[in-house]
């Protein structure tokens, strides 16, 4: 196997976009004019193909699935996502206003451009937005701010963040924050936790090859009403990286269970001043990076 240079650039710049919440993987794929091959190289993992993996026809089966193709993208991905992850964690330790800010930013620029793609408005439309809005600010409102770090969750959270990589405007990071397993999954990266990492990355794998089909399906059958949740979603989920907030209980760890958002205070004026520079920069980054793509977002 050799590995493409140029297609392994494209691993890498879908790599920063999958670990940024509100930057979409599969849109730089689009960009790059990857994204068939990427979706029909997904799909290929069947059972046809993993028959022949079975029957130790290993030759066959990489050919079948395109790995040459698919294991250039992920070494890329992985490169960046490496990379990265160390230097968001330092963000979010020590200048957490500034990077939330900036997802903030990110977020909304990504719910607008989304709107876009929405060919009719309906009824059906305008209820899917609201049900998507709904669930999602109410989870963000009354969930925990910590979730299980059970191996069934930790291989859930890597099945459903991977399936964001097929639809538009939606990350797998986006995917983490809002089930609060980002810090969680990035940390683990940092120290290489390999028992984290292979339950996450075992996720991974069955949500590529389950998750992923349905969210195609529905992406294709019902695309206005499968965006406009995904818009109420991203809307809902604004509450969840909202960095001012209350604590109202804490665990054995003196670490926050329950939050409530909360205006900034007069002695956070500082900080409500770097939050709203950093959504105004994060906002222009998202517009500039997709704005000049949207008539090629419109048609994944």
């Amino acid at each position: 196997m050799k590995i493409k240079p140029n297609l392994y650039l494209k691993g890498v710049f879908m790599g920063i976009a999958e670990i940024i919440p509100g930057v979409s993987g599969g849109t730089i794929a689009f960009i790059t004019g990857i994204y068939e091959e990427l979706i029909d190289s997904i799909k290929s993992v069947n059972s046809r193909s993993l028959k022949l993996l079975l029957t130790f026809k290993f030759a066959s089966f990489w050919r079948a699935i395109n790995g040459s193709f698919l294991i250039t993208l992920i070494i890329g991905m992985l490169t960046s996502i490496l990379i990265l992850s160390r230097f968001i964690v330092y963000l979010i330790d020590d200048h957490p206003f500034k990077i939330w800010g900036f997802f903030f930013g990110l977020i909304i620029a990504s719910s607008i451009l989304i709107f876009y793609q929405i060919q009719k408005i309906r009824i059906a439309v305008l209820l899917s937005f609201v049900i998507g809005l709904t669930i999602a600010s109410y989870i963000a409102l009354q969930a925990p701010s910590i979730t299980p770090n059970t191996n069934f969750f930790i291989f859930l959270s890597g099945a459903i963040a991977i399936s964001a990589m097929i639809l538009p405007g939606i990350s797998g990071s986006f995917i983490l924050v809002f089930l609060s397993k980002y810090e969680f999954i990035l940390k683990a990266l940092n120290s290489f936790d390999t028992a984290v990492i292979s339950i996450f990355l075992a996720g991974c794998i069955v949500g590529l090859i389950t998750f992923s089909r349905v969210f195609s399906y529905l992406f294709k059958k019902y695309s206005d009403v499968v965006i406009s949740v995904l818009i109420g979603f991203l809307g809902g989920s604004l509450f969840k990286i909202w960095p001012f907030y209350e604590v109202l209980e804490y665990n054995s760890s003196n670490e926050p269970i329950y939050t409530t958002p909360i205006l900034p205070t007069a002695n956070q004026s500082s900080d409500l001043i770097f939050f709203s520079t950093f959504v105004v920069i994060g906002f222009i980054s998202m517009w500039v990076l997709e704005k000049k793509f949207i008539g090629l977002n419109k048609e994944i």
